[in-house]
């Protein structure tokens, strides 16, 4: 098991690491070069730049009961075909319960912007959010080891 972060829109990952040590869980960051990322824990991993070139390589790389920390459904579902296990920087946690309907709400709201209505976005990350996160990425430690 190990931790794969989506380095490209994650901003707790030096609270990730920190619970990853206290697990000794290796943590790998993948981002592309458009990003700078130094860690002294982790191991960053630097993909070229492109279209989905970092859920590309999550997506080929994780593997059963890893935790993929990441807010892109697409790289959930594909995560979760390999039955890892996916949170978002929120805490909420992708799974088969949830999935669909998170990728049917995605849906809508790009018709219902195609078709000029205003969709609000998400709300901005706040404080609760990142004590859910670590409490859930600490939940699914648990689950797995």
């Amino acid at each position: 098991m190990k931790i794969i972060i989506d380095g490209d829109a994650c901003p707790s990952i030096n609270k990730i690491e920190l619970l990853a040590k206290s697990y000794n869980i290796d943590v790998d960051i993948v981002t592309d070069t458009s990003h700078i990322i130094d860690s002294q824990y982790s191991n960053v991993i630097i993909v070229d730049k492109g279209n989905q070139s970092v859920d590309i390589f999550i997506a080929s790389n994780s593997k059963e009961n890893d935790i993929v920390v990441t807010q892109d459904y697409g790289l959930a579902v594909m995560c979760l075909g390999k039955k890892a296990k996916i949170i978002n920087p929120k805490g909420i946690i992708y799974d088969e319960s949830n999935i669909d309907r998170l990728l049917l709400n995605r849906h809508i709201n790009q018709k219902l912007r195609k078709m000029g209505t205003h969709v609000k976005g998400p709300k901005k990350r706040n404080i609760i959010d990142e004590e859910n996160l670590i409490k859930n990425l600490e939940h699914l430690i648990k689950e797995t080891i």
